[in-house]
């Protein structure tokens, strides 16, 4: 009898616990494996085999096919993280990019030759094996790779034939022709033939040099290349692109525009350009098998074409050394703050906020630079921003920087009785593209021609234009009140 009431104590309680939790099992599973900070791929196998295993219970999570329906696992994950204090984020679509292919369109041009001669250290070609080598599934049946210039030409070796060899260029030399790149034909080519389920890369120096250029001005050229990107790319809304520059040894001749070709002994920049669906980009950068993928060794400045708003993960953190004045942050009531008052000797209030933002895949350049950001309020709250390191921890605030990239922090003369602060970080071309544009290609002495590219902010430009109709990386509230 005491051990059928004990049982009955114990099952009533668990009741009591779904119901308080929504009465879902697959709810309760997603919770605890937060609580527990075990948001692994084996924590979430686990919750996928739950639902599979029960199809008709759980097929608001399973797609029409069967498969994981990863949006709506996400959605809800997103719901209990942020029923929890601190508030968590556990990004499901990382979960759903596992059978992605590859493809390769290696530039074959006359600019591009001198970047893998015998004499040099050989960056190029070691940026692209490194994509290869990282994407984690690089046999011959997930990667394909192929020659472009004026057309596209598959690759006739097999990918350890092109891993292993030591002067690429000259084993596929009479591949196409080499004295002009078709941007047009070949952009055109990798959207047409891209697949939901597969990223491509095309590494190139984007220098556009179209065929028939003689007396063509280079303002009309420049105009014709903005024009060509925008024309290709808002066709393909569904797409994401994100143009990673990179520098290496160049030696060889080289041929402006509109000059005599000279031969150059230096560094000039590349670009390894990856290209997939916006939701398989997201899903990339929040995995961390594509870690290494997404972040080239040797990348000097990127930048992510077609990147939607995110929703960051970010807690309030109560014990800072920066923090000024007094506040306490609301329970229930995400993103508020109750009685804020200024510092008593000179009126300030600063307070910080611990912020993930993996998602995001920018650099700090871009994330540490308050001109970046938009901050609105009433009592003109400035901003600063620094990436969080492991010796900022400490036991009183170890639980909300855990997890989190950066510490953004807020200070203002704070007089009440309320406030709200609306926080956005801005979508805008980065300054690095116009500072790595060069309208003149014919004298190779001084810093500016090793590193610059002929053109690339009208082309970057017309990008941009074909996707971008304002927009912000992720925006959030903060309530104050006294």
């Amino acid at each position: 009898m005491r051990k059928l009431l004990i049982w009955l104590v114990t099952a009533a309680g668990m009741a009591m616990m779904l119901t308080a939790c929504g009465g879902n099992p697959v709810e309760q599973a997603m919770r605890d494996a937060m609580v527990q900070k075990d948001t692994t791929q084996a924590r979430f196998d686990s919750i996928a085999s739950m639902i599979k295993a029960g199809k008709e219970r759980y097929k608001e999570f399973l797609t029409p096919e069967g498969d994981i329906d990863y949006a709506a696992l996400g959605a809800l994950a997103d719901e209990v993280g942020s029923r929890l204090r601190p508030p968590m984020h556990w990004n499901i679509a990382a979960y759903g990019v596992r059978s992605l292919s590859l493809t390769v369109y290696f530039e074959r041009s006359g600019s591009m030759v001198p970047y893998d001669t015998p004499g040099g250290r050989g960056q190029l070609k070691k940026a692209v094996n490194d994509l290869i080598n990282f994407f984690p599934a690089h046999d011959a049946s997930h990667v394909n790779i192929n020659i472009v210039n004026d057309n596209i030409y598959p690759y006739q070796g097999s990918i350890d034939t092109f891993l292993q060899d030591r002067n690429i260029y000259a084993s596929t030399a009479g591949m196409g022709n080499a004295s002009f790149t078709d941007f047009q034909k070949i952009f055109n080519a990798i959207l047409t033939a891209q697949r939901p389920d597969n990223v491509s890369v095309l590494v190139t120096d984007l220098i556009y040099s179209p065929a028939d250029t003689k007396n063509v001005s280079i303002d009309k050229i420049f105009n014709e290349e903005n024009s060509l990107a925008t024309s290709i790319f808002k066709n393909y809304k569904g797409k994401s692109i994100i143009v990673n520059q990179l520098m290496g040894d160049y030696h060889g001749k080289y041929y402006p525009y509109n000059g005599q070709p000279f031969n150059f002994n230096g560094q000039r920049p590349f670009y390894i350009i990856v290209i997939a669906d916006s939701k398989v980009m997201d899903a990339m950068a929040a995995n961390a098998d594509f870690k290494n993928f997404m972040n080239p060794n040797g990348v000097r400045n990127s930048y992510r074409f077609n990147q939607g708003g995110s929703n960051v993960d970010y807690a309030i953190v109560p014990d800072w050394k920066d923090n000024a004045g007094r506040f306490r942050v609301a329970h229930g009531k995400e993103g508020t703050l109750t009685n804020c008052q200024g510092d008593r000797n000179t009126g300030v209030l600063c307070f910080s906020m611990a912020v993930d933002m993996t998602a995001l895949h920018k650099d700090d350049a871009t994330l540490c630079n308050p001109a970046n950001y938009t901050v609105q309020s009433l009592t003109g709250f400035k901003l600063a921003v620094k990436p969080i390191t492991h010796d900022m921890f400490t036991g009183n605030n170890k639980a909300y920087l855990e997890g989190k990239t950066h510490l953004l922090t807020l200070t203002g003369d704070y007089k009440g009785p309320r406030d709200q602060i609306a926080l956005t970080l801005r979508n805008e071309l980065p300054a690095w593209i116009a500072q790595s544009t060069a309208t003149d290609d014919t004298r190779p002495s001084g810093n500016a021609f090793a590193t610059t590219t002929l053109g690339l902010a009208p082309f970057m430009q017309g990008i941009y234009d074909a996707f971008t109709v304002g927009g912000n990386y992720f925006s959030l509230t903060l309530t104050l009140e006294n």
